[in-house]
């Protein structure tokens, strides 16, 4: 059941990560288009400012699984280390149910926004809801579960464990 579950867990955290991956990209790309358009041929295309922040603004919250999934979004390192084996179990699932709780408001109120947020269109691009720049949090919460899950069930500290 666990290797099943962390079998799951990393399917689905690459694939966030491959998608913050693309929406880097897409934002350089579009950097990259505007600044030709804006300083080499003076017309500028003032589409992309918005395709940029919300191509970055999902590159983020499809990135925090990630980080998620190598603990390296709640740093109690020398807590860590200093504690007995058996009290790092304990400060792993305090830590774990922390994030989790912080990801599930992410989540419930990030699908709500998101919901209120679908009948404003987005500047420069009216023809595009809102949605899909507010939907970005459910989504990456989402997917951040897995990744909290995954690295309570098998916790990967390798900046840990090269410091020592």
């Amino acid at each position: 059941m666990k290797d099943q579950f962390l079998r799951l867990e990393r399917a689905t955290t690459g694939f966030a990560m491959a998608g913050a991956c693309l929406m880097l990209v897409a934002a350089s790309v579009l950097g990259m288009y505007q600044i030709v358009t804006r300083f080499i041929l003076e017309t500028p295309a003032e589409w992309t400012e918005i395709l940029i922040r919300l191509s970055l603004i999902w590159m983020v919250f499809l990135g925090i699984p990630t980080a998620f999934r190598q603990g390296a979004m709640v740093s109690v390192d020398v807590l860590y280390r200093w504690s007995p084996p058996k009290f790092r179990r304990v400060l792993d699932a305090v830590v774990s149910l922390a994030a989790l709780a912080l990801v599930l408001v992410i989540l419930w109120w990030g699908w709500d926004y998101s919901v209120r947020g679908k009948v404003q269109s987005m500047a420069g691009l009216e023809s595009i809801s809102m949605f899909w720049g507010y939907v970005a949090m459910p989504v990456g919460a989402l997917f951040s579960i897995f990744g909290i899950a995954g690295n309570y069930l098998d916790p990967q500290r390798l900046e840990l464990e090269t410091a020592q």
